[in-house]
């Protein structure tokens, strides 16, 4: 399919099979290159194309987007190198941990039961309490965040029915890369594991590990359900998925377009909030409905909350980050 979208000037977004496209009226016209894992349906990539419309708005000279779809560049940890590298792509949005390895405090967003509520998270978001984590990133990583994205709330997914800390216990489940993932689940019981993302279906078919944690976007686009179609609700994350920059390309750009990105970014957060916050609770009950998953409460929630805060304030003191732990539970 092939969906054209014109702009009062130049702009185009290549997405596999879906297109927005503008004739060319300049050869000067910059070009943005953008990536995402997933489908042009995914909440990623409608946020990567408002940001791209936003950019349009704000900026009198010509852009290109080129934003290219269905991991066709790769996966996440080879977006986190080009754009620190500076080539391949421009842009992109991005799970916290995967950015581990060049800004060691980074993950603090990805931290399990960070968040009280959507309330609470969108507070966070909408403030500068995160400005330190950008200054780190932006400094060891030469990464930009313009805009903060999110909002699908994960859940444990598994082979396996699991209601209670006793059905926890032992659990063999994928996590990302970052310390603190393996830290928390660990501390409540399961046996977690750092599993490339596109290795964790055949992991889990093999019985390498028996589930993941995940937000229903990515249980319903990627297909979780065929080989872990129980999900239950330990809303122990409400996602935070920066809008990022490469530093380099950034710095390469006309200034009248830097102050457009860095606008659109944080509007385009604001829009990608909203709207994944919105669908993830849809996403869920469709999947229910179609019998591609069975949904189950979580027994004594609570006390997960409480096993886990000792390994936060320890994490964090280990990355120098206690005042900014303060900071977001203030909210």
């Amino acid at each position: 399919m092939l969906f054209t979208q014109k702009f009062k000037k130049v702009i185009k977004t290549t997405v596999a099979c879906v297109a927005f496209t503008a004739f060319a009226t300049s050869a000067s016209a910059e070009t943005l290159r953008g990536a995402s894992m997933f489908d042009g349906n995914h909440t990623f990539t409608k946020t990567m194309v408002k940001f791209g419309e936003l950019v349009d708005q704000y900026y009198d000279g010509d852009v290109t987007f080129d934003l290219r779809l269905n991991g066709e560049l790769g996966v996440e940890k080879d977006y986190v190198t080009f754009l620190n590298q500076g080539v391949a792509i421009d842009y992109t949005i991005l799970a916290p941990s995967n950015m581990a390895r060049f800004a060691p405090s980074i993950p603090l967003m990805d931290m399990p039961f960070l968040f009280r509520d959507l309330d609470h998270w969108n507070t966070v978001l909408s403030s500068d309490t995160l400005a330190p984590l950008e200054k780190e990133l932006s400094d060891k990583a030469d990464i930009v965040i313009v805009g903060y994205a999110g909002g699908g709330t994960r859940n444990l997914i598994s082979s396996n029915k699991i209601s209670n800390s006793e059905e926890l216990a032992g659990h063999k489940m994928r996590v990302m890369g970052a310390p603190i993932q393996a830290q928390v689940f660990a501390t409540i019981g399961a046996r977690p594991s750092a599993i490339a993302y596109n290795e964790v279906y055949n992991a889990i078919q093999t019985g390498v590990v028996k589930g993941l944690e995940n937000e229903a976007a990515s249980i319903q686009n990627l297909k979780f359900y065929e080989v872990a179609p129980h999900v239950t609700l330990t809303a122990h994350t409400i996602t935070v998925r920066p809008i990022v920059f490469s530093g380099k390309s950034f710095r390469k750009l006309p200034a009248e377009l830097q102050v457009a990105i860095k606008k659109a970014g944080k509007e385009a957060g604001d829009f990608g909030r909203e709207l994944e916050s919105r669908e993830d609770a849809i996403k869920l009950k469709q999947m229910a409905d179609a019998g591609q998953i069975m949904v189950s409460e979580f027994a004594n929630r609570e006390k997960l909350l409480e096993l886990v805060k000792p390994v936060q304030d320890k994490f964090v003191a280990s990355i120098n980050a206690t005042e900014l732990l303060e900071a977001v539970r203030s909210k």
